[in-house]
């Protein structure tokens, strides 16, 4: 039994299956009473899975057994579509989505479904392959945020925009985990009356939380007994639970020592948040059909390694070195925080997923031949990225499409294919570079910056811009790391005010800087990154 499990059989109170018929007849009331009480609108959260479909059914029902006239107020549906969701539970919410409209219309229900998306500047692909971040960890998790939390959010206060105020119904229980129970104690102190918290994160909205106290066994109960009220099937539902758990199995609940079907967890494919894709390996394991999977797992397994810094820069996205203390094997070393993942590794990920993504539109069932693993959004404003912000003109992206699917990369955005410099500029920088990867990067830099300057009217900002490009890019690694480090230690010398610590250091630094490899600048002379950079005969 899980920990889960254990926690939830101790805290909560058994209840029969005639008192469950009962508390659900006095939910019904409840919602009903809820429901007329003013013009709030609802906004239900549902993503598929079994407690926000038990918490929908459950608001569907209450409200289909409402006189016509007083099914007035607009009860929105919403779903967050990560665009790297299961593929086998994003398509069971499409079609759930669709079959809820129709069902609504034929009910007369005032129910509006909606499927949201994360801004493409946002998704997932596009801040890893586009930007180079890493694969999520714990103590960087930028997906959540920006795959789910915004779209909702902007949702939610347009709604509040247009209304004043609105009411979140969610499917969140206690059971779920000891630490979302902990969360919902919490969250109790805010309580306006059952079920209902206010909101700390969004003003002007109240959270009702009707299946808040329920366990799983309730909640798969519920669902196998009373009929899904959009005509979708739950024991298909229990079918997919199913076989996301390992042993494929969800045994017959006699006791509260039992095992529930329904720990299976579903959500974005490619999360490295978790140590494994346990509901992915057991689809994939528990039937043949969903063995076209395979391809996901394994990217996901690739991108889930703990030591990738080999993959990543020695600096932070926006071109500084920072350093922190690591402690390994009892050891203490400063060391670079590792920045993005390098241009190699950023078009080895494309290629890799226009891999899979081929692979699957072959091998996949025929309702998923028409799987899309990378939007063709994503990929033109990943090249945008690539091109224009990474300075990166070689254009390898239409390059790697066309490579992989046989087909010509085409762009929706206007003007993308028009530049003046291409692969053929970026094959002779690099022979010019001689194998010096900074040198080629700071020379990419320039030349591209110019090229963005050339069309403007008045080119202000451009000697900034430059200077820019010398700042992070002028220096090696070697160099770049050992710079970093002195100014940590002078940053040190000044806290602890160490005065003649500082003035060697400063001294020392400014002796540095008028070096230009064996001879020195003449004394007169400004010292910029360029002739740091450049020898003064190259100059000349």
């Amino acid at each position: 039994m899980t920990t889960a499990q254990q926690a939830e059989n101790k805290g909560q109170q058994t209840r029969t299956v005639a008192e469950l018929v009962d508390y659900i007849q006095a939910l019904t009331i409840e919602i009903q009473e809820l429901y007329c009480l003013d013009e709030i609108p609802w906004v239900v959260g549902y993503s598929g899975g079994k407690d926000s479909t038990a918490t929908l059914q459950l608001i569907w029902n209450a409200i289909a057994a409402l006189p016509q006239e007083k099914r007035t107020k607009t009860i929105h549906v919403i779903t967050t579509d990560t665009l790297v969701e299961n593929p086998v539970v994003s398509v069971w919410v499409r079609n759930s989505l669709e079959q809820m409209k129709v069902a609504a219309k034929e009910q007369e229900m005032p129910i509006e479904p909606h499927l949201l998306y994360p801004a493409i500047k946002d998704t997932f692909w596009v801040n890893l392959i586009g930007k180079g971040y890493p694969a999520p960890r714990n103590r960087f998790r930028w997906c959540t945020e920006r795959l789910k939390i915004q779209p909702s959010d902007s949702f939610i206060r347009a709604v509040i925009r247009s209304s004043g105020e609105v009411i979140l119904v969610l499917g969140t229980r206690k059971a779920e985990s000891t630490k979302r129970a902990a969360t919902m104690a919490k969250h109790r102190e805010s309580r306006v009356r059952d079920h209902i918290n206010t909101n700390p994160n969004r003003p002007n909205s109240l959270i009702y939380l009707p299946i808040e106290d329920w366990r799983t066994d309730e909640v798969w109960i519920y669902l196998n007994q009373w009929q899904n009220s959009w005509g979708y099937s739950n024991k298909d539902l229990f079918i997919m639970y199913r076989g996301a758990t390992a042993d494929n199995e969800c045994p017959l609940v006699v006791d509260t020592s039992t095992p529930s079907c329904g720990d299976s967890r579903f959500g974005c494919w490619v999360c490295t948040i978790v140590s494994k894709d346990k509901s992915m390996e057991a689809m994939i394991q528990n039937d043949e059909e969903k063995e076209w999977m395979q391809p996901l797992l394994d990217i996901r397994n690739e991108l889930d390694i703990k030591d990738d810094w080999d993959k990543r820069d020695f600096r932070r996205i926006w071109g500084d070195v920072q350093l922190f203390e690591r402690n390994k094997d009892g050891e203490t070393t400063v060391v670079p925080i590792p920045g993005p993942y390098t241009k190699y590794w950023r078009e080895h990920w494309l290629r890799r997923l226009l891999e899979a993504q081929t692979k699957t539109r072959r091998t996949a069932p025929q309702n998923m031949r028409d799987i899309t693993l990378i939007t063709l959004e994503e990929m033109s404003e990943i090249r945008r990225i690539w091109l224009e912000e990474k300075h990166e003109f070689d254009d390898s992206l239409p390059r790697i499409y066309q490579e992989v699917t046989g087909e010509e990369f085409q762009d929706p955005r206007p003007g993308a294919d028009y530049s003046l410099l291409g692969r053929d500029e970026w094959i002779v920088l690099e022979e010019i570079c001689e194998g010096d990867a900074m040198h080629l990067e700071l020379m990419a830099k320039l030349l591209d910056t110019e090229r963005q300057y050339r069309k403007k009217t008045r080119r202000v900002g451009i000697y900034e811009t430059l200077e820019k490009c010398f700042n992070t890019s002028s220096r090696s690694p070697e160099d770049a790391i050992k710079n970093a480090r002195l100014k940590r230690e002078l940053s040190e010398a000044v806290s602890q005010g160490d005065v003649a610590k500082v003035k060697q250091m400063t001294l020392g630094d400014v002796a540095a800087i008028n070096e230009v490899d064996e001879g020195k600048t003449e004394s007169d002379e400004e010292v910029t990154w360029a002739s740091m950079k450049f020898k003064k005969e190259i100059l000349e």
